[in-house]
């Protein structure tokens, strides 16, 4: 039995003449005469009653044909479904990112996407880097914006764009005279962190060559869960801190509030990248958002590079 010989029998049915049928299923009429008797030689019953004038369907040809109505109906179904399948950008994307990142990445990347993919909306996703891997590898991600370094098995991860450091302090603070600030400056100041878990916290960290996680107890008084609660505390008088660019003018502070500074070179950076299962049907989805992401002006783009899985 196949779709085929269901179509003739359909068409049959509601031609009841074997030439008109056959015209419309596109083939001779031998053709669909045989298919006709192929599929009630196997069935083992007729389904059609013929006589020189006309063709007519049997009882239980009746019932069959319904059901091969239906069955046609259906095999469409699976088309239309392929079909759709077949447009990457006209599903939902489930994107994760840290929290160092979505805050200030989403406001440039959904409108710029939105234009380009508007049938593709975004479940948007911000946690540690651990649980966004652990996400992806269920499949609960399809997709999620990191910091190097980031390796995972069966993962494919591109570079987005780097991002320097920055160093924010209360305006008026003794180093607001400087043109950069030297990482080694930060080891004997109350330096504001992120808490542990954070990446970025871990970069920062590594940038001051003294404030390393052993010491960083005794030189730092506070510990946040958020850059911009951060930013508050440096707004205030509490201490100094290290943002990176795409944070730094993300802010709702009055001139005279705060001050920020660049580094001195070499400046520390992180790279932001995207990762994605190997595996994961929509490619084209995944380049849509890289080059919007590209698009975006949230930092300075390096040449791209593609990491396999490991």
């Amino acid at each position: 039995m196949t779709l085929t010989e269901l179509r003739y029998i359909v068409t049959l049915a509601q031609e009841q003449h074997f030439g008109r049928a056959a015209e419309r299923c596109h083939v001779s009429q031998p053709t669909l005469s045989v298919g006709v008797k192929k599929l009630e030689d196997e069935l083992g019953v007729l389904i059609f009653e013929r006589s020189k004038s006309a063709v007519r369907v049997t009882p239980v040809g009746e019932g069959i044909v319904a059901q091969a109505q239906k069955v046609l109906e259906q095999a469409q179904g699976i088309r239309e479904l392929a079909q759709a399948g077949k447009n990457q950008l006209a599903a939902p994307l489930k994107l994760g990112a840290i929290y160092t990142v979505g805050p200030y990445l989403f406001p440039h990347l959904i409108p710029q996407l939105h234009r380009v993919a508007p049938d593709m909306p975004l479940y948007i996703e911000e946690n540690f880097t651990h649980v966004l891997r652990d996400k992806l590898r269920t499949g609960e991600l399809d997709a999620i914006i990191i910091a190097l370094p980031f390796q995972e098995a069966d993962v494919l991860t591109r570079s987005l764009y780097d991002e320097p450091f920055y160093v924010l302090m209360p305006s008026g603070h003794p180093w607001s005279a400087k043109d950069t600030i030297d990482a080694s400056m930060l080891n004997d100041k109350s330096l504001l962190l992120l808490g542990e878990g954070h990446c970025f916290r871990d970069q920062v960290l590594e940038a001051c060559p003294t404030t390393r996680r052993g010491e960083a107890a005794s030189h730092t008084t506070v510990e946040s869960s958020s850059l911009e609660t951060i930013r508050h505390m440096v707004a205030s008088g509490l201490g100094v801190s290290v943002l990176p660019l795409s944070a730094v003018n993300s802010h709702h502070y009055a001139e005279g509030v705060i001050d920020i500074r660049p580094m001195t070179p070499p400046v520390p950076y992180r790279t932001v990248a995207i990762a994605w299962r190997a595996s994961f049907p929509r490619p084209k989805a995944i380049e849509v958002v890289m080059d919007s992401i590209r698009l975006c002006s949230v930092s300075r783009s390096p040449s791209p590079a593609v990491t396999e899985p490991a």
